[in-house]
């Protein structure tokens, strides 16, 4: 599981508010992929060139937006395009989201009764 992320401080071009957007985007979904113990690599594109080159370059075109590049977070399974941020709430909210990222439902355990 790649997760392509600004870790570091964005590009000057954005705007204060929409950085703390991204960043508050960025952090759900890092929580829900650590709580769920969904093993996953933050590739941050900030720091190079050729990341975030593979990650425009793998973001399907009818997910581009239509002026400028796609913001992060987007999500991918190995080479598997996944989806960016609102693709990812809409999947948690309808309880699909580990289809969403391409891996298989896990099933709730049961705790010993005593």
């Amino acid at each position: 599981m790649f997760l392509c992320l600004p870790l570091r401080e964005l590009d000057v071009h954005l705007d204060k508010r929409m950085k703390e957007q991204i960043k508050k985007k960025q952090q759900d979904v890092v929580r829900f992929l650590e709580a769920n113990k969904i093993e996953f690599e933050e590739v941050d594109i900030t720091m190079s060139e050729e990341q975030r080159q593979w990650m425009y370059k793998n973001v399907p075109p009818e997910k581009k937006p239509a002026q400028g590049n796609p913001l992060p977070p987007q999500i991918f399974n190995g080479d598997r395009y996944c989806g960016d941020y609102d693709s990812f709430f809409e999947s948690k909210e309808s309880n699909s989201v580990f289809s969403f990222l391409g891996l298989k439902p896990r099933l709730a355990s049961k705790q010993a009764e005593p």
